[in-house]
């Protein structure tokens, strides 16, 4: 049975605890990270998991479980109906898309994005985010067998995007990485190893001012943990507290031209014009994300037995 780990705001102090319904179990241990939670606390929270909450979680800020410093590793185009919905044939895809976004972009669970001035197409995208339990400094192989050896737990992500900066620009990482451009948790769930095969079935829904956006399940998932994190290893060193994030469904405001009209568009017109036409075309679209709009992101198993709660995250103008 998953353990929820959280991390949380009360009277000035920040503390991890084990949520259980409405309450918490503090941990008695203090942690200044995530990584460090990992790496030394798990007779903490083992222990607390067995305690009654002893505190309500009302009068709590909840935090994002993942700290900074972290790497924030991304898988592109890995939901097939996405791949599909961006003009690729996930049929034909040999190798994982990864790119990464800063750490600054780390976010709470029920904060708030500012978009940033000059930014008119800021999209959203949940995903299933991986928690990796130890360093990787060498190629290996990766199976369900062993994959609970390498991911300590599992926490929502909103890969908040800006997508007039990421095309245009061709700057996935600028484009990606503005200051709190990623809302995590509210969870951390640790998983025991008996629950992995749930990876293969969660529910991912996202809403935007109660209007369904986004869902789709991880059986849809073209590259799977296991043969990701084989791959990742091939060339990137990893440290436990880093996590992956593995791609988006279908159902982003994004959308491409066919790749049809889009190779005739580039044979045609000058970049700069492209790239005008581009955005002049996405403008018309009312499903990018505005001021005062308020996502709520929940992922989850069909029996209710992986649980990783859910985010309400609004969106704010950069100066408010």
């Amino acid at each position: 049975m998953a353990i929820h780990l959280v991390r949380y705001a009360i009277d000035g102090r920040i503390q991890w605890g084990v949520a259980k319904a409405d309450r918490i179990a503090p941990l008695k241990g203090d942690y200044p990270d995530t990584s460090a939670l990992i790496l030394t606390g798990e007779a903490d929270w083992r222990e607390a998991s067995d305690m009654p909450g002893a505190l309500p979680r009302s009068p709590v800020d909840m935090l994002s479980p993942i700290t900074a410093p972290a790497r924030i590793i991304c898988q592109g185009a890995n939901y097939r109906q996405h791949m599909i919905e961006s003009g690729l044939n996930p049929d034909e895809k040999n190798f994982n898309m990864f790119f990464e976004k800063a750490d600054c972009t780390i976010n709470n669970p029920n904060g708030v994005v500012r978009r940033p001035p000059h930014v008119a197409l800021l999209d959203y995208e949940i995903e299933l985010a991986l928690v990796f339990r130890k360093a990787i400094s060498s190629p290996l192989t990766v199976t369900p067998d062993n994959l609970h050896e390498y991911v300590f737990g599992l926490v929502v992500a909103n890969d908040v995007s800006a997508r007039d900066v990421q095309l245009p620009q061709s700057q996935f990482f600028k484009g990606k990485s503005y200051r709190g451009f990623c809302p995590l948790g509210p969870v951390l769930a640790v998983l025991d190893k008996a629950d992995f095969g749930y990876l293969e079935c969660l529910d991912l829904v996202l809403s935007v001012n109660g209007e369904l956006r986004q869902k789709d399940t991880t059986a849809n998932l073209a590259f799977k943990p296991a043969e990701t994190i084989s791959e990742l290893s091939t060339f990137s060193d990893i440290a436990p507290g880093d996590i992956l994030l593995t791609g988006t469904p279908s159902g982003c405001a994004l959308r491409a031209p066919p790749p049809l009209v889009r190779r005739m568009m580039q044979a045609l017109l000058p970049e700069k014009k492209l790239w005008a036409a581009f955005s002049k075309a996405q403008a018309k679209r009312s499903q990018y994300l505005q001021p005062g709009d308020v996502m709520t992101a929940r992922i989850s198993s069909p029996d209710g037995a992986i649980d990783l709660g859910e985010q309400r995250v609004t969106i704010a103008s950069f100066n408010s």
